[in-house]
C-alpha cells in the first residue's frame, strides 16, 4: 500500500484505496480484491452455480434465501428448491412415503377426499398408534380425526349430535340414568 493505492490480488493492479471493501479481519483494514473484482468474481460463481444445477437459468437474488456465512451471501439452493426438497423430506421423515407414493394414493381416490368428498386432497393422514399412512384428506378432516384422537365412538357420538339426536341422559330413579342408544 502506497501513495493512496494498494494492489488487488484479483486483477494484479494497483487501485485506489476508495475501490476496496472494508475488511475489518484484515490488517490494513480493507478486502485483499477490489471491489469490481469481488463483484466479478461473486458473478462468476453465482453463474457456475446455476448450471451445476442444470437449471439453465439465472435467477434474481431475491429467489435466494441469504446465508450470511456464505462469502456471497446466498444460500445453495434457491427458494423453490429448498422448499421442493423441504416438503418432499417432510413425507419421508414424519410417513415413510416418497411424493410419488403420494401422488399414487391421491390417485387412487379419484383425487378426492376421503371423508368430504370436495376438492384436493392434499395432507397425508396416519393412525397415530401404529404410524400407518391410511390416505390423503384435507386439512379439516385430518385435523377433526385428531381432535377426536382417532376414536370411532366419539365420532359417532358427534355424528349423533349433528344429526340432531342430542346425548340426553334420561332420569328413570334418583342418580340413575339411562342412556339413549
Amino acid at each position: 500500500m502506497s501513495n493512496g493505492t494498494k494492489w488487488c490480488r484479483g486483477c494484479s493492479r494497483d487501485v485506489p484505496l476508495s475501490g476496496f471493501a472494508l475488511d475489518r479481519n484484515r490488517g490494513d483494514g480493507l478486502q485483499s480484491r477490489c471491489r469490481e473484482c469481488v463483484a466479478e468474481h461473486g458473478a462468476t460463481h453465482y453463474r457456475r452455480r446455476q448450471a451445476a444445477r442444470g437449471k439453465g437459468e439465472v435467477k434474481s437474488h431475491s429467489e435466494w434465501h441469504k446465508n450470511a456465512s456464505a462469502y456471497d451471501g446466498l444460500s445453495t439452493r434457491c427458494k423453490a428448491c429448498r422448499a421442493a426438497q423441504g416438503r418432499a423430506g417432510h413425507l419421508k421423515r414424519s410417513y415413510g412415503i416418497t411424493e410419488a407414493q403420494r401422488d399414487e394414493m391421491i390417485a387412487a381416490q379419484s383425487g378426492v377426499r376421503v371423508i368430504c368428498q370436495t376438492a384436493p386432497a392434499e395432507h397425508v393422514d396416519h393412525d397415530h398408534r401404529t404410524g400407518k399412512v391410511r390416505g390423503v384428506l384435507c386439512f379439516s378432516c385430518n385435523a377433526a380425526l385428531g381432535q377426536f384422537k382417532d376414536r370411532p365412538d366419539v365420532m359417532r357420538r358427534a355424528a349423533a349430535y349433528v344429526e340432531g339426536n342430542l346425548w340426553n341422559p334420561t332420569l328413570v330413579a334418583q342418580g340413575v340414568y339411562r342412556q339413549p342408544s
